[in-house]
């Protein structure tokens, strides 16, 4: 068991191989990440806050208070749940920076929780689109009514809130307190035998539990977890299936239906196993990420190809012009292949967040943190069409990066994601400390004997190959690096008052033990290098083409740099690098022209306007 003193984290475990390193001793200081933090705190938490207010989401609460509902509530039945998770990244980014009682990121949050304390009646129900005369009753539409995914949301917002701020007077925390005894006396084990159809309650509750010291919040996401695969939820067109209902967690062999809803119950179903050492359901999840990343994973990370259902498909089926790798199934991808490296401490599950992230978290939201993608496909045939930047725009319809939308889960997920990112960047153990993710940052840590680590990172990182770690503080420890799958060939210097240090570094990990002094520094430099990379044989979409990649960035041809129609473009030779830029050698089908034409990064694709794009490129 870790030590008591809970990281200022989304994710805590009692157990497991590997302890986070939480925002009070990781800080983000600058480069890719850093700038997505700058601008997700400085535009983008502004902006969801307006359309909040605009499209009525949060007014609901105010209508609730004031007994006014039904009448004038506006938006979908989950409308609720992006409140919350706006509120998660508003304290996770008071805790980022340190903000003051007197910032406006407090008053705001202050304000929010005032609104929502309002309209909690006084057993614990909390709802905006339910419970009162003339709206639906309680519970009695657990397939699409989402009561229990909303309470999950407000649940993480609570935990963050807890962590980032334990002394807070605000109300939150007693918010969700009371709306989890509701939920635990009504759907506990003498209560409804249900789950509900959107999973997200069992991940809530699990790290509610954990902040709280409340076992039975963890119990109550057990119960939840081990009801699914029953087909206790009505019949759809889409089968049980897409609610995960069709076969029992532990049974599963793969990922399967609406992707989000899978990730979020793989995700708590990891927290279950893992509070209660429940080995055989953690082996369970683990075969089912393996059998996911192989076969139902984009290139990208992304996760996701029907639009109909929003669902996986089947083993190899990932065709890239319908690919719908929607950006909360890749940030829920993202929460379960986090919450397995800590339990097991594999590195392949690094490997993916890194892909994940850099592929479909920051492909999301546009430069000025203001517009986003829902869905990421793969292969755009015809150019977009710019969105009403006033307007809100039907969920996957929109053919570039859109300002809100009907379904406007993405916008505050990924503002709760990167304002809680150096939460994901690195762990501890008995003996040392883990780097997962590359970014500048500060190290401040102490060890369960009470060995204080202090280090700084440096790199360019995508962009440049080299991470240098400089030690300030004596220390002897081990500190590990991971060594992506890509990286063949990647090298280790350590620098020390007694000369240069050079090894190989293979892919996995790496690691350095010895006594550090300050000014120390180890360097890992990784091979960034264009390759050209070829998919599997039995996946028909993207037979006979390939990808271009260079470290963890997947790239792009866009009809910006090749002409209006980039199904035209047949590789004719290998990637050519200059200065950090990327061309590849294609030639033109109806002219049989070759010419270098540049690709540019996958996340940066249509920054220059509306294009045609594509990421597989066929070789004949």
């Amino acid at each position: 068991m870790f030590d008591s003193t809970a990281p200022v984290a989304p994710v805590v475990p009692r157990h497991g191989r590997l302890r986070p390193l939480g925002l009070s001793e990781v800080r983000i200081t600058g480069g890719f990440w850093g700038e997505r933090q700058d601008v997700n705190g400085a535009a983008t938490l502004t902006h969801i806050e307006s359309r909040l207010e605009s499209e009525g989401w949060l007014p609901n609460f105010d209508l609730a208070a004031a007994g006014a509902l039904p009448e004038g509530r506006r938006g979908r039945e989950f409308a609720d749940s992006e409140v919350y998770k706006y509120l998660e990244a508003l304290a996770w980014e008071i805790g980022r920076t340190d903000a003051a009682a007197a910032d406006p990121l407090e008053q705001r949050f202050r304000a929010v929780v005032s609104r929502i304390a309002a309209a909690q009646e006084s057993d614990g129900y909390l709802n905006t689109r339910f419970g009162r005369p003339g709206q639906g009753d309680r519970w009695s539409d657990l397939e699409w009514g989402h009561e229990l995914y909303c309470l999950g949301h407000l649940f993480q917002a609570a935990v963050a809130r807890h962590r980032t701020r334990p002394d807070a007077d605000d109300g939150l925390v007693g918010i969700a307190r009371r709306a989890a005894d509701l939920v635990c006396r009504e759907f506990g084990a003498d209560g409804r035998d249900a789950i509900c159809g959107h999973a997200e309650v069992e991940v809530g509750l699990a790290e509610l539990g954990r902040a709280l010291d409340e076992q039975r919040y963890i119990d109550q996401a057990a119960l939840f977890v081990e009801r699914h695969g029953r087909g206790s939820l009505r019949e759809i067109e889409w089968g049980q299936e897409y609610f995960q209902d069709d076969v029992p967690v532990r049974d599963a062999e793969a990922l399967r239906g609406h992707a989000v809803r899978a990730n979020y119950l793989a995700a708590g179903a990891t927290d279950v196993a893992v509070e209660r050492g429940d080995t055989a359901l953690l082996d369970a999840l683990r075969g089912q990420w393996d059998r996911t990343v192989e076969r139902r994973t984009y290139v990208t990370g992304g996760q996701g190809s029907h639009h109909q259902d929003e669902a996986f498909g089947d083993d190899w089926e990932l065709p890239p012009d319908r690919a719908y790798s929607e950006t909360c199934a890749g940030i829920g991808s993202v929460m379960f292949s986090w919450r397995l490296l800590l339990a097991t401490g594999e590195t392949a599950h690094a490997d993916l967040i890194e892909r994940t992230l850099f592929n479909v978290v920051a492909t999301s939201p546009a430069p000025d943190g203001k517009a986003f993608y829902y869905a990421n496909t793969l292969h755009q045939r015809v150019p977009g069409v710019p969105a009403d930047p006033e307007g809100t725009s039907p969920r996957a319809s929109s053919s570039l990066r859109a300002p809100w939308f009907e379904v406007s889960c993405c916008p505050p997920n990924v503002a709760r994601t990167f304002a809680s990112l150096a939460a994901y960047v690195a762990t501890a153990d008995d003996d040392g400390v883990q780097l997962h993710q590359y970014a500048p940052a500060q190290v401040r840590t102490t060890l369960p004997d009470g060995r204080a680590v202090a280090f700084d990172v440096a790199t360019g990182y995508p962009a440049e190959g080299s991470i240098r770690i400089t030690i300030l503080e004596d220390a002897e420890f081990t500190l590990t690096l991971r060594v992506p799958a890509w990286a063949s060939g990647a090298v280790l210097r350590v620098s020390s008052g007694h000369g240069v240090a050079e090894q190989s570094a293979a892919p996995g990990t790496v690691a350095v033990e010895r006594a550090f002094r300050a000014g120390d520094v180890i360097e890992l430099a990784l091979p960034l290098v264009a390759r050209v990379s070829a998919p599997h044989p039995m996946i028909d979409a993207v037979r006979g083409c390939v990808v271009v990649e260079r470290g963890p960035e997947v790239w792009a041809l866009e009809s910006v740099d090749f002409g209006a129609d980039v199904t035209e473009a047949v590789v004719a030779g290998d990637p050519v690098e200059s200065e950090g830029r990327v061309a590849l050698p294609l030639r033109r089908r109806s002219s049989g022209e070759v010419a270098e034409v540049p690709l540019v990064p996958y996340h940066d694709w249509a920054h220059r306007g509306p294009s045609t794009m594509r990421v597989w490129m066929p070789t004949v």
